[in-house]
Parts: structure tokens; sequence; C-alpha cells
């Protein structure tokens, strides 16, 4: 797995983010969503 990586939950839908951390344990943390800015 990569470090940013987004992965999705096949049982509930929900996407994570893959995040190793200094000591190269990995940690899912919900993927947070950003909306899209056209610049208004």
């Amino acid at each position: 797995m990569i470090s940013g990586e987004i992965v999705s939950c096949p049982d509930c839908g929900m996407d994570y983010e893959v995040v190793v951390t200094e000591s190269g344990e990995i940690e899912l943390r919900p993927a947070e969503i950003e909306g899209e800015d056209w610049g208004e």
C-alpha cells in the first residue's frame, strides 16, 4: 500500500486514506472529500 492511497470498503462504501506512520505502521483514516472549486 502507498501512503496517501484511497481505498474503498466493499461492505459500507466508505473511502479511506492509507497513512504510513513514522514507525512504519499502516493506518486507515476516513478520506476527506474535497469539493470541486470552479473559481467561484
